[in-house]
């Protein structure tokens, strides 16, 4: 019986993995659940699973739920705040920590989880794309395992040779490896001119065609930023450059991603476009479980396209991309300016357009450092968010 913290639990990537678990009663109990405010869904939770700890990221929200849980006779007891989340993160009693708080606040309960030497099923791909240096010498240092819950991630992972240390792989070249081929499905604007881009609204932004995601990540999607960040995470988790990584639009999400090896022969993972493979996948490694995702009918799906990337209609990928060559702190200035940028659209404080151009504006005016400790990732982080704050501003008024 493994014991799971699933942090982020009300989100889409806890939801599922949530309903993963609850299909193998006899393998799996909750050990802790993690929420930022959402208490109402958390309680069910806490009452359908019955976990240790639930942790909530603000007052009113624990109070209110410590009173539903009391009334109920719910034993669950509530904490508050980042001490706790990477306190049940690191607990000697869980064995599994799916990592899916999504932006930056998800670093800190991740890189506590590789410190304790979890299993991390990591969802939260800023851990890596802030301090890819650090938390993979923290997974290497004190034994933790580490395996990919996104997607393509999860596609990579299993069309390469098997790694003893989960998704981290030590030499490319070794395996024979030529490249490898990480699928976008483009997003929702995939067909839209630069003048039709301009107008669009938060609500069509968040409208994937394929996923049911989170807005935040939804918008990332529509910017095609969401595959800048995961071809930096791809570069930390398989030991590669950016000049390796070949990003290919395939509408469809059946291929989840591709590895070309040496000889000519390429491996692609399929599957219908339902988060609970890669939970399934990860949660059971190195062994299989059912997932509750139906199989998938290719000759009702009948066709399968692939194209290259707009780099024009879409710089965000361009924009991270040259941060993952640049190094350093790049990337942790490109996430942060991002997570402003994309608050401000969906907030109304800026067109969708605008994004890219704040994301460019802070690479651009903030200097860089070397990645060597926390202090450094997350003072990049904060110089990124006050300047994107003070450019939008500006040009507000």
């Amino acid at each position: 019986m493994q014991a799971i913290t699933v942090l982020g639990s009300t989100g889409s990537i806890g939801v599922s993995t949530l309903d993963v678990l609850a299909r193998h009663p006899d393998r799996y109990q909750v050990f802790a659940l993690s929420a930022d405010q959402q208490w109402q869904l958390l309680a069910s939770q806490c009452l359908q699973h019955h976990p240790r700890y639930a942790v909530l990221n603000d007052v009113e929200a624990v109070h209110r739920l410590t009173e539903v849980l009391a009334h109920h006779g719910c034993r669950t007891e509530v904490l508050l705040g980042p001490a706790a989340l990477e306190a049940i993160a690191a607990h000697p009693d869980t064995d599994t920590v799916m990592a899916a708080i999504v932006g930056a606040a998800g670093l800190l309960p991740a890189l506590a989880a590789a410190k304790a030497g979890k299993k991390i099923l990591l969802a939260n791909k800023e851990a890596l794309v802030m301090a890819g240096g650090l938390f993979t010498r923290a997974v290497c240092e004190h034994g933790a395992t580490l395996l990919p819950i996104d997607s393509e991630h999860n596609a990579i992972f299993q069309c390469l040779p098997f790694q003893e240390t989960g998704g981290m792989a030590n030499d490319m070249d070794a395996c024979g490896v030529r490249k490898i081929l990480l699928t976008a499905s483009g997003g929702p604007f995939r067909n839209k001119s630069l003048s039709e881009l301009a107008e669009v609204t938060p609500e069509q932004a968040c409208a994937h065609p394929n996923w049911n995601m989170g807005r935040k990540i939804s918008v990332d999607s529509a910017t095609m930023l969401n595959k800048g960040l995961e071809l930096i995470e791809a570069c930390w988790l398989f030991n590669t450059t950016p000049r390796n990584i070949e990003v290919v639009i395939h509408p469809q999400s059946i291929i989840h991603s591709m590895v070309e090896y040496v000889d000519g022969s390429v491996l692609a993972q399929l599957g219908n476009p339902d988060m609970r493979t890669p939970i399934a996948h990860a949660l059971a490694w190195p062994e299989r479980i059912e997932s509750g995702v139906s199989s998938l009918d290719l000759v009702a799906q009948g066709r399968l396209d692939f194209m290259a990337p707009d780099y024009e209609r879409f710089p965000g990928l361009r924009l991270a991309e040259q941060a993952a060559l640049a190094g350093a702190t790049a990337p942790a200035i490109l996430n942060a300016a991002n997570e402003v940028a994309v608050a401000g659209f969906l907030q109304g404080q800026l067109p969708f357009t605008r994004i890219a151009e704040i994301i460019d504006a802070v690479l651009q005016q903030l200097p860089l450092a070397e990645p060597d400790t926390l202090d450094v990732v997350q003072s990049a982080d904060l110089q990124a968010r006050r300047l994107a704050q003070q450019l939008i501003g500006t040009r507000e008024r």
